[in-house]
């Protein structure tokens, strides 16, 4: 039997489960699916419960529904809301906080149900077509498939996954990013250590073929860009594209087989013969896979120059972030640049009633490494989620949605609209 709903949202990572809070919020039936088993995708399983970037400098410029979230499991542990970044010469504008992952996605199943969400876990996309102004979903649950119809699809796998089974078509650079392995390492003094010599013996087993200038990170193979951090979001994972499951798998094997050789190196160097990996995340944290090939795509000249678009539908704000195998490329955005996400950037080409939310918008290969933030993923997911809510209402498609509907609607939960910045102050 059939299960319908007016828009189903796939991939609860920062994008979707904030899409689909606003659009149950705004009050349409709404279905939230999950290949995993919680929410929270990279803030949670893979390790980086920092984030960024809410603020661009000391203009903050994104609020709503994600920001919500984050302050709730701030002050859930009695912990203060993080302000505006201070500005110095080695300032990147950016905004970095911790929340507690674990309390994290506890609210943000919270936050879903109490605004009527449904919430289907261990459950991946099969296969999807359209029948009318319907789309049929199947999803592969534990015990079968399963059928689902909606009215609008919110595709937020990070990796454009629904885009794809509907046969749109998708882009992917030459180069793709370099993947992580978030750990926590312990047993020694970091201070102690004989940095010289322990650089020493990695690049003899580096020149030998057992280790990887990658292993320790993307400081050019710097071992102590690993050991003075006890780990944290450092080990690197090139050459993998985790589209598919089969990129996917080949990460996370490559991922723990870096940890296993920075472990046994590491015991064999004197200061850390008690050297123990304390914990690794459950997933390789993916920087880029696909993006899609939209009806607009974001430069990374309208990026950096902040160009306002005629139809965008939130900010984001973070540097051009572009890691390679064991460095990493980046570049500041400039103090008063706002750059604004257009909602057709959102919408595969040649599409309808779908949108798609997080870092596989429509942008070139310098700007999607720039908007493919947490934070940022969050801003767009709950534009994505007002958009889908308003379209299965009007049974329209997005295009077709009055942008000044769609700005009242996100102001009225919170969210900032570009060209709103400075209003009122």
């Amino acid at each position: 039997m059939e299960s319908g709903y007016e828009v189903i949202v796939l991939g609860a990572g920062p994008a979707g489960l904030v899409a689909a809070i606003q659009s149950a919020r705004a009050g349409a039936r709404t279905l939230l699916v999950e290949k995993g088993g919680i929410c929270g995708g990279t803030l949670v399983t893979g390790g980086i419960p920092y984030p960024a970037s809410f603020y661009a400098h000391d203009t903050q410029i994104i609020t709503g529904i994600g920001w919500e979230l984050c302050c709730r499991a701030r002050e859930e542990l009695g912990q203060p809301i993080p302000g505006p970044v201070q500005a110095g010469p080695q300032s990147t504008g950016c905004l970095h906080f911790q929340v507690n992952p674990a309390i994290f996605a506890a609210l943000a199943d919270e936050m879903l149900l109490a605004a009527g969400a449904e919430v289907l876990f261990h459950a991946m996309p099969a296969a999807v077509c359209t029948e009318g102004n319907s789309w049929h979903l199947t999803v592969c649950a534990k015990t079968g498939l399963r059928s689902l119809r909606a009215g609008i699809l919110v595709d937020c796998t990070g990796d454009a996954n629904l885009v794809e089974l509907a046969g749109l078509e998708l882009r992917q650079n030459p180069e793709l990013q370099a993947a992580t392995l978030v750990v926590q390492a312990s047993g020694y003094d970091a201070a102690a250590l004989d940095y010289e010599a322990i650089q020493a013996a990695f690049e003899k087993e580096v020149a030998a073929g057992r280790m990887r200038r990658s292993d320790p990170g993307w400081d050019h193979g710097r071992i102590d860009f690993f050991l003075r951090s006890y780990g944290g979001n450092r080990i690197h994972v090139p050459e993998v594209n985790a589209r598919t499951s089969e990129g996917k798998t080949l990460a996370e094997l490559a991922g723990r087989q870096a940890m296993l050789r920075l472990l046994r190196f590491c015991r064999r160097q004197p200061g850390l013969e008690n050297f123990v990996i304390d914990s690794c995340s459950p997933e390789c944290g993916i920087r880029e896979t696909a993006t899609i090939r939209g009806k607009k795509q974001i430069t990374i000249q309208d990026y950096e120059s902040g160009r306002l678009w005629p139809d965008a539908i939130c900010y984001s704000f973070y540097g051009v972030d572009i890691h390679r195998a064991d460095h990493v490329a980046y570049r500041v955005i400039k103090p008063g640049v706002y750059p604004t996400i257009p909602l057709g950037a959102m919408l595969p080409a040649g599409s309808r009633r779908i949108i798609v939310a997080g870092r596989c918008v429509a942008g070139d290969w310098e700007a999607s490494s720039a908007y493919r933030v947490e934070a940022s993923c969050m801003a767009m997911g709950q534009a994505a989620g007002a958009a889908a809510a308003l379209a299965a209402k009007l049974g329209a498609d997005f295009e077709e949605v009055p942008l000044e509907k769609l700005h009242t609607l996100l102001r009225r939960h919170g969210a900032i609209v570009p060209g709103d910045l400075g209003k009122g102050d």
